[in-house]
């Protein structure tokens, strides 16, 4: 009866986060600033909550992440936990398709350990000023937080900070390193 419920509710979060779209403020580049996904929504749920592999949406064969897994989650080399970095285009801080999974999954670890938190560090490239860079940054962890917020995850969980250009992940002056710069880390304290 929990899996329906949990599922139900994995179910509403996605569909009010494919229906709800905000008119916020415009980047550089004309898109939407409070845009939080591009697309609609990941990938297909049936009408019990359930992705491709029958589990939650979100979630492992064995339940929510971090059901009952805690720490040992997040510490696991080979659970979907350890991806941790979300990417973004140029100017922009939509969450692309291919990363909504990575969100979906921290959600859903979040959601069932209402005592762990995450801070959402938010980066950009070198490329603009650094007060531009700074709110970029702070935009992109924000469509973080609104995914994980529309899939349960409370405010008191996240933590948005923003470095701009200040920590790039890797050195470099060309479209390889930029595209390595335009990230949020999801960091879990203590781990």
């Amino acid at each position: 009866m929990n899996k329906m419920k949990f599922g139900m509710v994995l179910l509403v979060a996605a569909l009010a986060a494919a229906g709800c779209s905000s008119k916020g403020g415009v980047n550089g580049e004309g898109e939407n600033a409070d845009s939080a996904v591009i697309g609609a929504g990941g990938p297909e749920i049936n009408k019990y909550g359930a992705g491709q592999n029958g589990g939650a949406y979100g979630a492992g064969s064995g339940g929510a992440y971090g059901a009952g897994g805690g720490d040992a989650a997040l510490d696991d080399p080979n659970s979907p936990l350890s991806k941790r970095v979300i990417y973004f285009n140029y100017d922009s801080s939509e969450v692309a398709p291919e990363y909504v999974s990575v969100v979906n999954n921290h959600a859903a670890f979040l959601a069932s350990n209402s005592g762990k938190t995450v801070v959402l560090e938010g980066h950009a490239d070198e490329r603009g000023s650094s007060e531009y860079n700074v709110a970029l940054g702070e935009q992109r962890a924000k469509a973080v937080a609104k995914l994980l917020k529309l899939q349960g995850v409370s405010d008191s969980q996240l933590q948005i900070v923003s470095f701009g250009e200040e920590k790039p992940a890797v050195s470099g002056h060309d479209e390889s390193a930029y595209q390595q710069n335009r990230r949020v880390e999801l960091a879990y304290p203590g781990h």
